[in-house]
């Protein structure tokens, strides 16, 4: 009987490029942004697009958008300006390209412009791995910047503390812990809060400070009880929404979160935009538009205007017209949670 062969393991894509974390970013011909945390990525780019700017206030940005790529663009936004600018050129939705764009980039790879900073933004995802593949074995020069999702507390702690740290600020470890309980369900709510709690005077941020801002996680809680409702999950909702209450959350913020999430959904409801283009056209931030797509699946035009008279006619409840405010956000959850059905 002939021996058989032992099985090989598929080869694995060889890596021949710097891989950096988002804080670490800095210039190159090109950069990888890949990952899932839209939050981090975003930042990442504001930060090299900053760093540029201070290094020649005449750098010149432009947009791409990968999925909708028209042949030649690259090339033409890429080519010297009469003026000779350092260009950035941000591309988005990389992980939805076309073949002209792949085929193009791998082109462009070959001999780089001068001068030229082609930020790739990748979410995950298989499509244009030829690309991604080539980038990382080092063609163009480029480097990556990996923003993966931070799942666990002890990253989102490292997180906080380091937005503190930035400033030369002093936080102690509880203060640290209750933000992070707070707003451990959205990375960007959570920088929100740091962000705030920056612009406090106090000489150390602590629980007591965090407490006069939120009293007792009253935004948080109201959040994770709007995604909960938006998500159809009524029972879960209401659990998170009598916590709130137990905590010492007052209603007008909690109807507020509502209100604010509807909002932004109703703004991208029945277009066809990507959530590049719709940042750009609605003036939000990237991760916001795609936060709201995909809360918006499985709602109807009809649903949302519902939902959106619900939330309006539980604020003025909630704010002296009605005698049960408890009751009133109770409805309001019942409503949102069947997506605008009563």
């Amino acid at each position: 009987m002939a021996a058989r062969t032992p099985a090989r393991s598929p080869a694995k894509s060889k890596v021949a490029i710097p891989q950096l974390a988002w804080n670490k970013v800095r210039p190159a011909p090109i950069i990888l942004v890949s990952g899932t945390e839209s939050f981090l990525a975003d930042r990442a780019i504001r930060m090299l697009r900053d760093t540029l700017k201070v290094e020649d206030p005449s750098l010149e940005v432009n947009d791409l958008e990968a999925d909708n790529y028209g042949p030649g663009e690259l090339i033409s936004l890429a080519s010297p300006s009469l003026f000779s600018e350092p260009r950035m050129i941000r591309v988005t939705n990389v992980e939805r390209c076309t073949d002209a764009f792949i085929t193009e980039t791998l082109s462009y790879l070959e001999a780089p412009a001068d001068d030229t900073y082609v930020i790739l933004r990748h979410a995950g995802g298989v499509r244009g791995k030829k690309l991604l593949d080539a980038i990382r074995a080092g063609k163009g020069g480029g480097i990556e910047i990996a923003c993966l999702e931070l799942k666990k507390d002890a990253e989102k702690y490292d997180f906080a503390s380091s937005e503190f740290a930035a400033q030369r600020r002093r936080v102690t470890p509880g203060a640290l812990r209750t933000l992070v309980s707070a707003f451990s369900a959205d990375l960007a709510e959570l920088a929100a809060a740091c962000q705030q709690l920056l612009a406090d005077d106090a000489d150390e941020i602590n629980e007591a400070t965090v407490a006069r801002y939120y009293s007792g996680r009253v935004e948080t809680n109201a959040f994770k009880v709007a995604d909960s409702a938006i998500a159809g999950r009524s029972g879960e909702a209401l659990i998170l929404l009598r916590h709130a209450l137990a905590s010492g959350a007052d209603p007008v913020p909690i109807v507020a979160a509502f209100a604010a999430k509807l909002r932004t959904m109703a703004k991208l409801s029945g277009g066809s935009m990507s959530s590049g283009q719709a940042a750009k056209t609605f003036g939000m931030a990237p991760w916001q538009a795609d936060r709201a797509m995909k809360d918006l699946r499985g709602w109807s035009d009809a649903g949302l205007g519902s939902a959106i008279e619900a939330i309006a006619d539980t604020d003025a409840q909630v704010k002296g017209l009605g005698r049960d405010p408890v009751f009133a956000l109770e409805r309001m959850i019942s409503v949102v949670a069947a997506r605008g059905i009563r």
